[in-house]
């Protein structure tokens, strides 16, 4: 199992799972208000080097939401042949769309090349903002590009337990669902579900 995530991939699934179940059988978003957003930008903010300077306003919640459609189908596309999250299954948007998207957010900062080369790794390129980063939804849009360019992309999934919204990355060969309690649900439907076909045969 791997211990650590690098931060664009934390923060591009991180993103997508702003939309999260409810726990009342529906699906909460935890970016409907700028409330929402200042909260989340504050619990990643390790990940975001520049948040200070980040603008965070309705236009930055605006263009964040927005991204995260495009996320959310590009992350619907990379699980296939497997089903998307249940919770925009049917809403979804195309994916030239998505990648349109993606990419202007990408544009709105210009970024560099950074070299990184530590003793127990092979030397990597990352792209950084130029200069102090204010566009929230450019940043992201930046990790999300590197996270569906990368290796990790392959480990991505949704996870398909009763109730469950999140996509999550697989971190061994049996992981069939995002965490335990999920699998625990699963479980329990799947023995409802043949108790009930045994009940229902004449």
């Amino acid at each position: 199992m791997r211990d650590t995530i690098d931060s664009d991939t934390r923060l591009a699934l991180d993103l997508a799972l702003t939309i999260r179940h409810d726990g009342h059988g529906g699906v909460a978003d935890d970016l409907s208000d700028l409330a929402g957003l200042t909260t989340w930008v504050g619990e990643h903010a390790e990940a975001l080097p520049d948040a200070p300077d980040l603008v965070l306003d309705d236009s930055a919640l605006a263009a964040v939401r927005d991204l995260r459609a495009a996320v959310r189908a590009l992350f619907a596309r990379a699980v296939r042949p497997g089903a998307p999250s249940p919770a925009d299954a049917a809403r979804l948007l195309p994916v030239p769309e998505a990648l349109a998207r993606l990419n202007t957010a990408a544009a709105r900062t210009p970024t560099v090349p950074v070299l990184r080369w530590t003793d127990d790794a092979e030397p990597a390129v990352h792209r950084r903002p130029a200069a102090p980063a204010t566009d929230l939804a450019a940043v992201l849009a930046h990790a999300a590009i590197a996270f569906l360019s990368g290796a990790d992309r392959r480990r991505l999934r949704a996870c398909h337990a009763p109730r469950c919204v999140r996509y999550f990355l697989k971190e061994h060969p049996r992981q069939e669902w995002c965490k335990p309690s999920c699998g625990n649900r699963a479980r329990v439907a799947r023995h409802h579900e043949r108790h009930r076909s045994q009940v229902q045969r004449p």
